[in-house]
């Protein structure tokens, strides 16, 4: 059977179009190093927080002021730090599924089917659910320590990753 282009000569070509979309794009998962450099900015940044509270404890005993009040002070500010922190940190997820360390580097969090993760998803599942079980003591580890793990399969998903039906990728 003869196809339209073949029965009209003179008609336009017909050819299939799609649009390539964000969902659609091969997904390559970031590379274990640049989550791991990622992870250690976030520590490091977190641990840079908590340096005004190590202060306190380090001068109240060399200092004239009451040490409990000395410490509280410092430790008003340490809250205050870590809030401001959390905050900076939550507009970025949302907006982007990047935390500090992860936007430095370049990856985000996006759904496994490439769709942009929710805060909800990432906060939820791959934070709060997937800290309960590091809870258990002794337990805890070994959950940990597979969690991680995971992350040398071929999709680079850690288990939390997994329960969120989340996957990092290069931003």
């Amino acid at each position: 059977m003869n196809s339209p282009a073949q029965q009209n000569p003179y008609a336009p070509p017909q050819a299939e179009v799609s649009d390539l979309t964000d969902a659609t794009k091969a997904i390559e998962p970031a590379s274990r190093a640049i989550r791991f450099g990622a992870a250690v900015i976030d520590g490091v940044i977190f641990m840079f927080a908590y340096i005004p509270l190590i202060i306190a404890m380090v001068t109240a005993e060399a200092t004239t002021f009451d040490p409990a009040v000395l410490a509280s002070v410092w430790g008003v500010l340490t809250v205050a730090i870590v809030i401001a922190i959390l905050a900076i940190t939550a507009v970025l997820v949302h907006r982007n599924g990047q935390t500090i360390g992860k936007k430095l580097v370049g990856i985000k969090v996006v759904r496994s089917d490439g769709s942009r993760a929710s805060l909800a998803r990432i906060f939820w599942l791959r934070n709060i659910v997937n800290a309960i079980p590091s809870m258990i003591p002794v337990l805890g580890y070994v959950y940990v320590f597979v969690d991680h793990v995971f992350i040398f399969g071929d999709k680079r998903q850690c288990l939390h990753d997994k329960i969120a039906d989340t996957i990092v990728v290069t931003a």
